[in-house]
């Protein structure tokens, strides 16, 4: 089995779990805060995604949301079985299961399952982006002020001058702004030309890699930069992402 269909398999299957679970009930726990929360689903996810790249590619290193680690040689799998947790508990839909591949030199593989509307996506390098097997048009240069900015800002970082200076730089050019939740299902949306800019900082790799795959195999950019104190996450089309890494080197 190649790793984009052994990719596609994990997520449909850990989301689908996670989904089942939630109707039967679950407990929540709390992480850090109110927001950051976790659940039986998710232990339950990781650990069938886990098992499988197990058996699977036993030579990966794999590394997991909920804590899940194996060293690898040359590859690593990133795992979050349910990526959007507060939503997925609340009751709405934005939510879903991500999985991503790279090497030493980036990403190749990412696939998200967003089971709310029974969409699984897929790309990656050298692999065209997909949404069901149908592959997305390519990316198009937008600019800013066209486009709708996807993006998340915590309430604890509102304190931290510089980076909401950073954050305002770029969101302030957008023609709108979006918070919904989920990363993986907001860079899957900008791959698929639903959303214009995927725009946060200081991401995990496990929310950053699936997506930026779906992303760079719709033709689009993905970069990392630092600004403010902190690292920067943008992808999108090429000019937008032009115009969002210039206006955070503006504020520096």
């Amino acid at each position: 089995m190649d790793d984009a269909t052994l990719a596609a398999e994990l997520v449909r299957d850990a989301g689908q779990l996670a989904k089942r679970m939630l109707a039967d009930g679950l407990r929540t726990d709390y992480k850090t805060s109110v927001s950051d929360v976790v659940s039986a689903a998710d232990h339950a996810a990781e650990e069938m995604i886990t098992n499988r790249l197990a058996t699977e590619r036993p030579g990966d290193g794999v590394v997991g949301e909920e804590g899940s680690r194996r060293a690898g040689d040359e590859r690593r799998w990133v795992v979050d079985p349910v990526d959007g947790t507060y939503n997925f508990l609340n009751g709405m839909p934005y939510w879903c299961s991500a999985v991503g591949l790279s090497d030493r030199n980036g990403p190749l593989v990412g696939a998200v399952y967003y089971p709310a509307v029974d969409e699984l996506w897929v790309g990656g390098e050298g692999l065209p982006t997909s949404r069901n097997t149908t592959q997305v048009q390519r990316l198009v240069d937008r600019s800013l002020d066209e486009i709708a900015v996807c993006t998340y800002a915590h309430p604890a970082a509102l304190g931290d001058e510089l980076q909401q200076r950073c954050w305002q730089a770029v969101v302030s050019r957008a023609a709108t702004v979006r918070m919904m939740g989920s990363a993986s299902i907001d860079l899957a949306s900008v791959a698929g030309g639903r959303l214009g800019l995927f725009l946060q900082s200081d991401l995990n790799d496990w929310d950053w890699v699936p997506g930026v795959a779906l992303v760079r195999g719709a033709g689009g950019e993905a970069e990392t930069l630092e600004a403010g104190g902190h690292r920067w996450h943008v992808a999108g089309n090429p000019v937008a992402v032009a115009e969002a890494i210039a206006a955070l080197g503006e504020v520096g």
